[in-house]
């Protein structure tokens, strides 16, 4: 594993002019979006290609079949690679098509399952051939075991930020009463295991004199209504089978929102020295923690502890990545 921190030319440096031909899962994912902006205010030239089919706002390809990756290949073949300096595929199921030309050098960024999942061995084989390669966490990097960069997604520390908590409670229309648990994610997305969220719940709910309550994401809330349901909750809990670096974990640090989580991706890693947090595998220790923090009802420090992961830090990392490959 290299280091972390890339070189990186300064924002304003005229020699950090890139073009790059960047093939996605999807181009509706909102960390992916902030990315090739952040990238595009360095100087950074993006024409992004996601995969036809089926569009996933998750990103991470699992409604894509065999055919629209296929076509993907033949979209990269058929165009002109000498416009650009290199490709970055994201995500590994993008990689037969990232290696379907050989004009431009190639970065690969891996956000998790596509190194331990189904199709990891394709996410892993294209780590051996790329010219540089990008993962979210450090046990990401040691399962990888070739050479590759940590760097997890950035956050908007602009949009995700504190706020007076009874008036994020009136703007959702939460009790004030209560006690409100966030789960992030739809409660049918089976890897993020809501069955072990409401049980949580479910159990702190039984110990506490206030009512708990669960709040999924069911339906639909635009990303920017995002900070108003973290700044109005007391807790969020992320229980997932598997992760690579999750967003919601940042964010919700961004917001001083405490978080109770199994010990997946970089979970222990980000949470290290927030408070208060709790990061634990056994589902008593769970409970046991989720009890604590909602019985405090005290915001957490964990903004202090995210600014390194600033949308725009994070992209001055990934340029240095870029122009690694491009030597």
């Amino acid at each position: 594993m290299r280091s972390t921190e890339p070189e990186v030319r300064p924002r304003d440096s005229p020699s950090t002019d890139v073009s790059v031909l960047s093939l996605v899962t999807s181009d509706h994912a909102t960390f992916y979006r902030q990315q090739v902006e952040a990238l595009g205010r360095l100087g950074v030239r993006t024409e992004v290609v996601p995969v036809s089919g089926t569009r996933a706002a998750t990103g991470d390809g699992s409604e894509r079949s065999l055919v629209d990756y296929l076509g993907l290949v033949a979209d990269v073949r058929k165009r002109d690679l000498s416009a650009y300096d290199l490709v970055h595929a994201n995500y590994g199921l993008t990689v037969p098509a990232a290696f379907a030309q050989r004009t431009c050098p190639v970065v690969l960024s891996l956000w998790g399952s596509d190194v331990s999942g189904r199709f990891g061995w394709i996410g892993r084989l294209g780590a051996r051939r790329a010219s540089e390669t990008i993962v979210m966490s450090s046990g990401m990097a040691e399962t990888l075991r070739s050479d590759c960069t940590v760097i997890p997604h950035g956050v908007d520390l602009e949009l995700f930020e504190p706020m007076d908590r009874e008036q994020a409670l009136s703007s959702v229309g939460w009790a004030q009463a209560a006690k409100h648990v966030l789960f992030p994610y739809p409660s049918d997305r089976a890897v993020k295991n809501y069955p072990l969220a409401r049980r949580l719940v479910d159990v702190a709910d039984a110990r506490l004199p206030d009512d708990v309550v669960l709040h999924t994401l069911d339906e639909r809330v635009a990303h920017e209504r995002m900070p108003v349901l973290m700044n109005a909750a007391d807790a969020m809990v992320l229980v997932s089978a598997s992760e690579g670096s999750p967003n919601t974990v940042k964010e919700a640090m961004a917001c001083n929102l405490p978080v109770v989580a199994r010990d997946v991706g970089d979970v222990r890693e980000r949470l290290r020295g927030v408070e208060p947090s709790v990061v634990a595998e056994e589902e008593q220790a769970l409970v046991d923690g989720l009890v604590a923090v909602l019985d405090d009802r005290e915001r957490s420090n964990g903004r202090e502890h995210v600014q390194e992961l600033s949308v725009d830090r994070v992209a001055e990392r990934t340029l240095g990545v870029y122009l690694s490959a491009i030597r």
